[in-house]
């Protein structure tokens, strides 16, 4: 047998992958989130849609969310992640603390974050191009002052987000192949 065709064997007998797409506003977690998980053949979840009514509107109105704040979209999020074991999910979360990402993990002990990082000046050219989300780009530093990358016990990989979408989603699926199996 080829090691092609072992490495296929080897994967097709995984379960399948729980994934968050993971960074600060601007990133492109929603773009790749979709296209990675449509790579995969697995479900998508947009992580904006699971904030409560209250969070949009402090965001909207260009107020940082805080701990407390996001304590409850964090859990929902994980509600997902949960719900996905056997199934499979790739979900867009900021996850922007380790903290966050501990709470997370503790739905989906083998989830995988695929951070996107880029700079801050690519980030705030991205939101000021955008249109029609409720995050204003002034709320851009807030979530770079508080940003904690992942470290390197934490099954994730970093993209640079000056690559474009398609290049990220292929990078990405590499990665957790052979990066994080």
């Amino acid at each position: 047998m080829t090691d092609a065709v072992a490495d296929l064997r080897s994967a097709a007998a995984r379960p399948p992958r729980r994934i968050v797409v993971m960074g600060v506003c601007g990133c492109g977690k929603s773009t790749v989130g979709r296209a990675l998980a449509a790579a995969l053949q697995l479900p998508y979840v947009e992580g904006d849609e699971l904030h409560p009514p209250r969070n949009v509107k402090r965001m909207a109105a260009g107020t940082p969310l805080t701990d407390d704040d996001r304590q409850g979209w964090l859990q929902a999020v994980a509600g997902v992640l949960a719900r996905a074991a056997g199934r499979g999910v790739v979900v867009s979360c900021s996850a922007l603390k380790r903290s966050y990402r501990d709470l997370l993990r503790s739905a989906a002990a083998d989830l995988a974050f695929v951070h996107l990082s880029g700079s801050p000046a690519l980030l705030a050219q991205r939101l000021h191009q955008r249109s029609g989300h409720y995050m204003p780009p002034a709320l851009l530093p807030s979530q770079l002052a508080i940003l904690e990358p992942p470290g390197g016990d934490e099954r994730a990989i970093t993209l640079d987000i000056a690559a474009e979408p398609d290049a990220l989603v292929a990078s990405a699926c590499l990665q957790l192949e052979t990066a994080i199996p």
